[in-house]
């Protein structure tokens, strides 16, 4: 089925909240009363799983899950960048302007608010209808959902104040969230040691040995407590890995041969394009230890690219096991019976695609990720069939003062910038690498694809 970033908002609309039309009453009814929800967002992670075709990477509890579930094979990312691409699925808003791009959306515009009559996020609307919400980790873009620098202590001020009942995290050795995020084995981070740290590490330690673990394990002991409650509740568990640096305990880095991993399909620089299409490569080399620091007239060697790949593969699986403890713990006790499963991811990555490492492009790797759901004993895909339009098949994304739009063939992008070339068309039927810019000598093509490109315009580069 081909399902796109509207259907998640859609079914957050819908499927989150149980009162609001006939169908999802009955669906209600089916699950014997309010069904839970447990809510797995993961950072970073493009949809390089076995169920989405990729034969390296083992992700054998995401895959189970997916087999149970409804897979959306073209989910695509409004916003290519962590905080506003959470800003915009818990909202359900688009982008109306350049500061909505940015990392500190939900500082700014949700938590010094006063409580309004519209809910701040779709949780928020799931707490004021009976639900009991709880928040582990990185639902919004802070790791811990507290307001704070990377290098600052935190505060008391939430992200988002009123949609959870609790906000908790367990920053171990790391002391705070933001430390934790950027962790390295031995309690030190990126902060801390001045970026001179490395793109990655193995380490021989279990799986608590990395933040992600004691998140896992929160989870747990939280399931254990929300069994009991008589009200339905909204567990979101947010897991870092695979974002940078991409560590993992040694097991999982042994669970890779790396002859058999190979380097990007397409590595250089599309024909036909202007380079400020592809950004920097600037997240990446803030790991200032990195062997090798990749940019646009620099690409590093097939051996480097392949280690990096390792390390994300590495931290993918890490993360996979961590979904599945909490998934296991779910069916012990019962909970899946009555509970509604999803995993989304913020978007999408290069590993090396285009010259690019990192996300931050309105190009196909940093647009497309993961989502899948489960709802327990029932199939909702003709819930999605009667309330979709033919026309919503399309994914509008935005960034780096441009917009695209993703059809079933094409991706058309126009930026709203003085350097030439600023379109782009992409035929996705016999280039689905998005080698080859094909606007100039198909205008005709571009003519009749901007008046679709223009419905998903919000003006937010519109001077104001």
């Amino acid at each position: 089925m081909t399902k796109n970033l509207k259907t998640f908002i859609f079914l957050a609309c819908v499927f989150f909240c149980f009162n609001a039309c006939k169908e999802t009453s009955q669906l209600s009814t089916k699950l014997n009363k309010s069904p839970n929800i447990l809510f797995i967002a993961i950072d970073d992670l493009r949809p390089d799983l076995g169920v989405y075709g990729n034969k390296i990477v083992k992700s054998p509890n995401l895959d189970k899950l997916a087999k149970e579930s409804v897979l959306f094979t073209n989910h695509y990312a409004q916003v290519p960048s962590c905080g506003p691409s959470r800003f915009c699925l818990l909202t359900g808003n688009r982008p109306v302007s350049v500061n909505q791009l940015n990392n500190n959306i939900a500082e700014k515009e949700i938590s010094d608010q006063p409580e309004k009559t519209i809910p701040e996020t779709f949780i928020h609307h799931l707490r004021r209808n009976g639900y009991y919400t709880v928040g582990i980790g990185k639902i919004s873009h802070s790791a811990d959902g507290l307001v704070y620098g990377y290098e600052e202590e935190p505060s008391n001020k939430r992200e988002l104040p009123y949609s959870w009942d609790e906000m908790i995290f367990n920053s171990g050795k790391w002391g705070t969230g933001w430390n934790a995020f950027f962790g390295y084995a031995n309690g030190e981070n990126r902060q801390s040691l001045n970026k001179k740290v490395e793109h990655y590490e193995k380490a021989a330690v279990d799986d608590n040995g990395y933040p992600d673990g004691l998140t896992a394990e929160l989870a747990i002991k939280k399931l254990s407590e929300l069994k009991n409650k008589a009200k339905p509740f909204f567990l979101g568990v947010g897991f870092f890995k695979p974002h940078l640096p991409f560590n993992s305990p040694e097991k999982y880095w042994s669970l890779y041969n790396r002859d058999s991993i190979e380097i990007a399909a397409n590595p250089d620089i599309p024909k036909n394009i202007n380079k400020a299409s592809l950004s920097t490569n600037g997240e990446i080399n803030q790991y200032q230890l990195g062997v090798e620091l990749p940019t646009l007239d620099q690409p590093v060697s097939d051996a480097y690219a392949k280690k990096l790949r390792h390390a994300y593969y590495a931290a993918v699986s890490y993360t996979d096991r961590q979904v599945g403890k909490v998934l296991d713990e779910l069916k012990k006790l019962g909970l899946d019976k009555n509970t509604i499963v999803v995993v989304w991811s913020d978007h999408g990555w290069h590993l090396g695609e285009q010259r690019r490492w990192g996300k931050h492009t309105l190009f196909e790797n940093a647009l497309k990720s993961p989502l899948i759901i489960k709802i327990p004993g029932e199939s909702f895909v003709k819930y999605i069939k009667q309330n979709m339009d033919k026309n919503d098949e399309v994914a509008y994304s935005y960034f780096n003062n441009g917009i695209t739009v993703r059809t079933n063939k094409y991706r058309l992008t126009k930026y709203f910038r003085s350097q030439k070339p600023n379109i782009e068309l992409y035929n996705h039927d016999n280039d689905s690498l998005e080698t080859v810019n094909i606007a100039q000598e198909n205008m005709d093509l571009v003519n009749s694809l901007m008046p679709i490109l223009e419905k998903g315009n919000t003006g937010l580069y519109e001077k104001k």
